[in-house]
């Protein structure tokens, strides 16, 4: 993969995490604050507890950080999955958020 893909790839699945926190918001009483800079989207739940997400070009991976320990992603050519085989980014998404917002949130 190119650089040039990497970040295509990588830029919308940034853009699906804020529209997703859109959606969480409007639809739930979750109130997932989400804030971008650059590479980077940082989430942060009531309770305080923060999930980051963030580009490393270099090695054309996403990297998550959450309560639950760090994660590196690789697109595999049609999804971004874990490095040590332990899934899918937006299903761990999907129950890193929920254990740290204390209900269930789907990202999908």
């Amino acid at each position: 993969m190119t650089d040039t893909e990497f970040m295509d790839r990588a830029e919308a699945l940034l853009l699906r995490i804020e529209a997703c926190c859109d959606r969480i918001n409007d639809d739930t009483d979750a109130d997932v604050d989400n804030q971008r800079v650059g590479g980077m989207v940082t989430l942060t739940f009531i309770n305080g507890t923060q999930i980051i997400v963030n580009l490393q070009k270099p090695l054309h991976e996403i990297w998550m950080a959450a309560k639950a320990g760090g994660f590196h992603y690789k697109f595999d050519g049609s999804r971004w999955v874990d490095t040590k085989g332990n899934g899918e980014f937006f299903a761990n998404l999907t129950r890193y958020a929920g254990e740290q917002a204390g209900q269930a949130l789907e990202f999908a």
